[in-house]
């Protein structure tokens, strides 16, 4: 699904007051990480990650990795933290990318 610019900045707003759930740190983005953020995204659709400072990875590695792989959206980077957006698999968790469509 790719967004437009409207359901971005609708997002965004969204994404403000959340607290980063994920941290990627000296390990880098491994397969525990990729399944952390699976599973918090068909939890929540809207989730917040951030490299840690000992890690070497790069913030637009990691974001063309969990697109590639996961099919996250990648709504924003900010230094060292991303926002990332999916619709859940279950249709209970699906109140966020509900509106995400009427936008």
């Amino acid at each position: 699904m790719t967004l437009t610019s409207k359901q971005r900045a609708f997002l965004n707003s969204q994404a403000h007051s959340l607290k980063p759930i994920i941290q990627i740190g000296k390990y880098g983005l491994n397969d525990q990480i990729k399944t952390s953020v699976r599973q918090a995204l068909d939890r929540r659709e809207l989730i917040k990650v951030t490299l840690l400072q000992n890690t070497d990875e790069n913030i637009h590695d990691v974001a063309e990795t969990l697109e590639d792989e996961i099919g996250v959206d990648t709504v924003q980077k900010i230094g060292r933290t991303l926002i990332l957006f999916k619709q859940s698999s279950k249709k209970e968790n699906r109140k966020l990318s509900i509106k995400v469509r009427e936008i």
